[in-house]
């Protein structure tokens, strides 16, 4: 088997007396679609800041490719990485947020040329050339001169996606997409979302979307303070789930 795309082994993550992760384990194949859900607080958004490192783990590994997320490892030891580093790990690890976090100031295709041109060092034109591309597949190439201000919700979150896109990640990791989104813009950002599945993006998605993670998920988690608790096969786990925590919450959801 080949090695997976995104492997979390046995993580833990603990913000003072509170443990958020418990020991966490994850595997992602190539070209897969993880779908996250549980209630508040359960630990879903804290693993995916762990997988991109904007939390710094207690104790496990996360590998992204191969390679290991946040440290260098040497006789043994964790070492952490410097700040370039780092920044080039983040830069293959693409994430959208609840809140789109645009800059104001700045175009849909302002916005998406950012990271090229100041993190990999790409030229303008190049960059432009990219950004209208990446506009044009999640259907906005005719918002490509509008400010976010001047963008519905769903608008916006369609651009920070292509935002994202544009530093050809590896993964793409969702952290509820939907949920700042009224209800009648959440199926425009869903339908770009399952656009990237059927192109092989490699994704996990934090998500209450349970029909996309039927349609979409080839792997369905279910986690409940701190820890995985249940997982399986989409349809499977939502017609019959297995543990009483999981019935309980998709009673609630579903």
């Amino acid at each position: 088997m080949s090695e997976p795309m995104v492997e979390v082994r046995s993580v833990r993550k603990r913000f003072g007396d509170l443990e958020v992760l418990k020991g966490v384990s994850l595997s992602v194949p190539e070209n897969g679609v993880v779908c996250v859900v549980g209630p508040s607080g359960s630990g879903k958004s804290t693993l995916l800041r762990c997988i991109n490192r904007l939390e710094t783990i207690d104790a496990g590994r996360i590998r992204v490719d191969g390679e290991l997320i946040g440290f260098a490892e040497r006789d043994g030891r964790l070492h952490p990485l410097p700040p370039k580093e780092l920044n080039r790990q983040r830069a293959q690890i693409g994430m959208v947020f609840q809140r789109f976090h645009l800059f104001p100031h700045r175009t849909a295709v302002e916005n998406v040329m950012e990271g090229p041109v100041t993190v990999r060092r790409m030229a303008k034109p190049a960059a432009r050339a990219r950004a209208e591309e990446l506009l044009d597949r999640v259907g906005l190439a005719d918002r490509a001169h509008h400010y976010p201000a001047q963008l519905s919700g769903g608008q916006q979150q369609r651009v920070a996606i292509a935002r994202s896109l544009a530093m050809q990640p590896k993964i793409m990791l969702f952290d509820e997409p939907t949920s700042a989104l009224d209800p009648e813009l959440v199926q425009e950002v869903l339908a770009v979302m399952r656009d990237l599945a059927e192109g092989g993006m490699t994704m996990i998605v934090v998500t209450h979307e349970m029909g996309f993670a039927r349609e979409v998920g080839d792997h369905l988690v279910f986690m409940d303070d701190g820890a995985i608790v249940e997982e399986g096969v989409p349809a499977e786990m939502l017609a019959a789930p297995r543990h009483e925590r999981t019935r309980t919450f998709l009673g609630q959801v579903l």
